[in-house]
């Protein structure tokens, strides 16, 4: 992802492209790297119990083998034996577009910690604390993720428990008790600082009732109607093995985990057709620029988002829009960071992107600013935006952010976690290998002549629409100078209305 509106999640795409140029030489060679992208690697799937071998190019994956169990689970196997570790990552085809009360994917996701298989949580925590091995649960818009980290030594203890937190969490509702209490007064927590919800505000003014517009953390209010009857439900429904991959990067052999995967998954059975909602139906219209204005009357800053509607995941352009968009707003030496914060001294920070989703995305630009400067800051940043169309880009721009965007890429997917990420967003979205293995031939083909049309054809230029976080009483009548204001109260339970 060209920026991370979300968490972060585990999401591939996740996403900022910056730093100098690593030569081919270099990657292809330096295999001390766990998982560096090699220009040797070949990509091996199994079609019908046939492993088949494609040649690759330059800054392509490792090898790693693609299998499918009878069940329809799903799985990606990637050797790396540089170091005695092992990472698996599990994910799920369910996220917040699934939610029918907000906040039900990712509180079932963390529910799944609670204990599993009549293993309590406190359990689970020590024995895998004891071998220094380590277990996270989260769902994101779109996909809920399990995923583990361990000494390759340590594989048929950890195994089970990974398997089992998966297959049959308990959802005791005593540890679901104190998990909800403690999600309700984070939730009011977080909105102490503007910048880490300002994203869920501004997705819910661009999707409104689409299920984009859905926050994968929910509300405060959401979160404490759920009950255990619902994640147990909302389990049965999605948690399916043909609704599910599981990717293993590390130290292992590739047979004996195929064994050991069928053992302990084999059994696993479909017991539901997973749901899913047609997320190309529906999508919002932006037809005039709006100003969603949220009063938090003890701010001194005004923090501030200005976009519109972005790309999917598969949008064939992503390339070259992660380039012209490191221009920008990608990197610290962007025009918005340079204007904004170099030149003008308005803020510490100014950053563009987009966030891609299967079906849809968002286009923004973000920062902050004292509350006397909120109109100087946001002006600036049309004025520094405009100059897209207004000037464009010349060759020696272009030439540098190229090599920024190459150099950084390939540090995306060092770790075996990183590899894991990948692969199962490969599977949730539906990307191949192509988006590693031709990432620097498109890098390298984009010419002046095609940032032009990038610029027309994906940079919103009317009908922007606006969220402000600051105090109303001294900015709503900036805020009314950029489109039609809404405005609600920060302490508000949701992030819009």
């Amino acid at each position: 992802m060209i920026t991370d509106n979300q968490s972060p999640k585990v999401k591939v795409f996740h996403k900022k492209v910056v730093k100098a140029s690593l030569s081919c030489l270099a990657m292809t060679c330096t295999l001390a790297s766990v998982a560096m992208l090699s220009g040797c690697a070949t990509s091996s799937k199994e079609v019908g119990g046939v492993a088949t071998v494609v040649e690759t190019g330059r800054f392509s994956l490792p090898q790693y083998q693609t299998i499918t169990l009878e069940n329809g689970l799903k799985v990606n196997m990637m050797v790396q034996k540089e170091v005695p570790l092992i990472t698996m990552s599990a994910v799920v085809r369910v996220g917040a577009v699934n939610d029918t009360t907000s906040g039900l994917a990712s509180m079932t996701a963390d529910g799944l910690m609670l204990g599993a298989a009549g293993q309590s949580k406190a359990d689970i925590e020590q024995t895998l604390d004891f071998m220094g091995a380590s277990l996270q649960t989260g769902a994101d818009n779109e996909g809920s993720y399990i995923s583990t980290h361990f000494m390759s030594k340590d594989l048929d203890k950890v195994l089970p428990i990974f398997s089992h937190v998966i297959l049959q969490p308990d959802f005791d509702q005593t540890e679901f008790t104190k998990l909800q209490q403690r999600q309700v007064v984070g939730l009011s927590q977080q909105k102490e600082s503007p910048r880490a919800v300002i994203g869920r505000y501004f997705n819910k003014l661009i999707f409104a009732q689409h299920p984009y517009g859905n926050p994968s953390s929910g509300n405060s209010e959401s979160v404490a109607q759920l009950t255990i009857d619902q994640l147990r439900a909302f389990h049965q429904s999605y948690y399916q093995p043909n609704n599910t991959a599981i990717s293993i990067v590390g130290d292992f052999n590739p047979s004996d985990m195929r064994t050991k995967l069928e053992a302990v998954f084999g059994q696993w059975q479909n017991t539901e057709v997973a749901v899913q909602a047609d997320l190309s139906q529906a999508l919002p219209t932006l037809t005039k620029s709006r100003v969603l204005l949220v009063d938090k009357p003890d701010a001194i800053e005004t923090t501030f988002v200005i976009g519109g509607l972005g790309i999917s995941m598969d949008n064939p352009d992503y390339v070259g829009l992660t380039v012209v968009n490191t221009i920008l707003g990608g990197r610290f030496t962007s025009w918005l960071n340079d204007e904004l914060r170099v030149n003008a001294g308005l803020t510490y920070g100014a950053r563009s992107g987009f966030s891609p989703y299967s079906k849809a995305g968002v286009f923004q630009i973000s920062t902050f600013t004292k509350a006397d400067t909120t109109k100087e800051a946001i002006d600036l940043a049309l004025k520094t935006y405009a100059r897209l169309w207004e000037k464009g880009i010349d060759q020696a721009t272009l030439n540098s952010a190229k090599a920024y965007v190459k150099g950084q890429f390939p540090t995306k997917y060092e770790k075996a976690s990183q590899l894991a990420g990948l692969m199962s967003d490969m599977y949730l979205y539906g990307f191949n290998d192509d988006f590693i293995n031709q990432f620097q031939t498109k890098v390298d083909g984009l010419t002046l002549a095609d940032t032009e049309r990038l610029i027309k054809q994906y940079f919103p230029q009317q009908h922007l629409q606006y969220v402000l976080i600051g105090n109303a009483a001294k900015i709503a009548d900036i805020a009314k100078q950029y489109g039609e204001v809404t405005q609600i109260s920060i302490t508000d339970s949701g992030f819009g209305q």
